[in-house]
């Protein structure tokens, strides 16, 4: 779903007093919320699922989706200092969110597990280009949790009947699992 320019005169407090129906009018101008240096709201909410109610998250949702943030700027600033050869200087590969939050209705258009993590905006999903990206990306965080002794509930390397591979990374406010698994979907 392409979204149009972004509005600058629409702030994530506003938003969060609309009604659904005209925070839907607003999608575009979530785009430019930045939760964190590199992530934007509309980043982290995108979906391909033309839904009714949209996909926008409330207050709580957002809080949690900005909780996650520390740990994708951490992985892409040691994914780039290990991995990435810069020929030309401040040359840096993004981290690709291809899912974060879900409303209900998109969740059950994919095929969402009826409690993700994705619902509560606790979980994103890392487009990799291959296993050995999975696999540093994996590394990459759990090096940051045992370093700064924070928890993850879930980190799930996940690969479709397609080949495809991506990351699933969660933190929840409490009661993280550390969750760590390898899935074939």
């Amino acid at each position: 779903m392409e979204h149009a320019s972004i509005n600058s005169s629409i702030n994530l407090s506003e938003h969060l007093t609309l009604s659904s129906e005209a925070a839907l009018g607003h999608l575009s101008e979530l785009n430019g919320s930045r939760l964190s240096p590199h992530f934007t709201l509309g980043e982290l909410c995108k979906t391909s699922v033309n839904s009714l109610e949209g996909n926008i998250p409330g207050r709580e949702e957002i809080e949690n989706l900005k909780r996650l943030c520390p740990w994708l700027e951490e992985l892409r600033y040691r994914y780039n200092q290990r991995y990435v050869c810069c020929e030309e200087e401040n040359t840096e590969e993004p981290i690709i969110i291809s899912s974060g939050f879900r409303s209900a209705e998109v969740n059950k258009c994919v095929g969402g597990a009826y409690s993700s993590n994705h619902l509560t905006g606790c979980a994103v999903d890392i487009r990799c280009v291959g296993i050995e990206q999975v696999l540093r990306y994996a590394v990459i965080l759990m090096d940051y949790a045992d370093e700064t002794k924070q928890d993850y509930d879930e980190l799930l390397i996940e690969r479709n009947r397609h080949g495809r591979y991506w990351v699933h990374f969660a933190v929840r406010s409490k009661d993280n699992r550390r969750k760590t698994m390898f899935l074939m979907i």
